[in-house]
C-alpha cells in the first residue's frame, strides 16, 4: 500500500470498541478506509481468540489495510491511574508496532491540573524512545483534564523541543472544551500529527466522560463546525490522513458493514466541505 495521504480515511478503534479485530477490519473496508488504529483491547482480544501476530498481519493484508495510530498511552506522566484495558502502556504499544506496524503513538492525560514543564518532560521521554522507532507522538487534549484545549497541548508540545512531538485534533474534545479558532490557527499545520473526526449536539450531557464514550455523533450530523475546523488545519498545511472516531452505542448496534458505510460516507462529505473551505 502506498503512503497515506490527506484524503485517505483512518478508522479509529473507538468506532469499533465492542467489535473484534477482524470486525474492525471489516468495518474499515465497508467504509472505504485505508488504515485502522489499534487499541490494546483489540490486540489482546485477538490473542485471546487464538490468533497469532502472523494471523493478524494476514487479516490486515487480506483487507488491504495498514495500522496508523497506536492509541493511547495513559501513564506517560508519573502518577496517572491506568484502566485495566490500557495496562501495559508504552511497552505494549511497541510490541504491537513490532507485530503490526504503526505511524504514530498517541498520549492522553486523564488527570487534573499539571505543570506544563512536568508534562513536557514526560512527553519528551516518550518522543525520544518512539522516535528511535520512527514514530510520531501525538498529544490529545481532553476538556475535563489538566490539558483541556489546543493551547495547553501546544505549549507542552513546544516545550518538549522534539521534532516528532505533535498534537492530536479530535473534533468532539475541541467542541466540548475551550479550544477556539484562534488556538487552532496558532498551531502550524505540520504539528498536527493525527485527526479524529466526530460530532456532537450543541447541548452537552451532564457527564462528559459518559457522553464521549457512548454518545458521539457521526461527522457532520451534529452542531460542531467540523468541516470548518478541518479546513483551518488544511489551510495551515496539515497533510495527515483523516481519522474517524465515533464512540456510539447506536453505531455499535449496527452490522460492521452498515457502520462502516455510514462512517465513511459522512466523513467523506465533511472532507469535501473542508477542502472547499480551505481553497476559498
Amino acid at each position: 500500500m502506498s503512503e497515506l495521504g490527506p484524503d485517505d480515511l483512518v478508522l479509529h478503534a473507538g468506532s469499533c470498541q465492542n467489535r473484534s479485530f477482524r470486525e474492525l477490519c471489516e468495518t474499515a473496508v465497508a467504509g472505504g478506509f485505508r488504515a485502522v488504529t489499534i487499541y490494546p483491547t483489540h490486540y489482546r482480544g485477538a490473542h485471546a481468540e487464538g490468533l497469532s501476530d502472523a494471523d493478524l498481519r494476514q487479516i490486515l493484508a487480506d483487507h488491504d489495510l495498514v495500522v496508523a495510530d497506536l492509541d493511547a498511552v495513559l501513564d506517560w506522566i508519573p502518577g496517572q491511574e491506568v484502566p485495566p484495558a490500557f495496562a501495559g502502556g508504552e511497552k505494549l504499544f511497541y510490541e504491537i508496532q513490532d507485530a503490526l506496524g504503526g505511524i504514530s503513538l498517541n498520549l492522553a492525560y486523564m488527570g487534573g491540573p499539571v505543570e506544563p514543564e512536568r508534562a513536557a518532560e514526560g512527553m519528551a521521554g516518550v518522543c525520544e524512545r518512539a522516535g528511535q522507532r520512527g514514530l510520531v507522538v501525538t498529544l490529545e487534549y481532553l476538556p475535563w483534564s489538566g490539558i483541556p484545549d489546543a493551547a495547553s497541548g501546544w505549549e507542552i508540545v513546544q516545550r518538549t523541543g522534539c521534532e516528532n512531538a505533535t498534537l492530536m485534533f479530535d473534533a468532539w474534545h475541541t467542541f466540548r472544551g475551550s479550544t477556539d479558532e484562534a488556538q487552532l490557527r496558532a498551531v502550524p499545520g505540520e504539528r498536527w500529527g493525527s485527526i479524529q473526526l466526530d460530532d456532537a449536539p450543541a447541548e452537552a450531557q451532564a457527564d462528559l466522560i459518559a457522553e464521549t464514550l457512548s454518545a458521539r455523533l457521526l461527522p457532520g450530523e451534529g452542531d460542531a463546525p467540523v468541516a470548518e475546523w478541518l479546513g483551518i488545519l488544511r489551510e495551515n498545511g496539515c497533510r495527515v490522513p483523516v481519522g474517524v472516531e465515533v464512540f456510539s452505542a447506536e453505531l455499535d448496534a449496527l452490522s460492521a458493514k452498515e457502520a462502516g458505510r455510514r462512517l465513511g460516507d459522512t466523513s467523506r462529505a465533511v472532507i469535501a466541505r473542508a477542502n472547499e473551505a480551505a481553497v476559498r
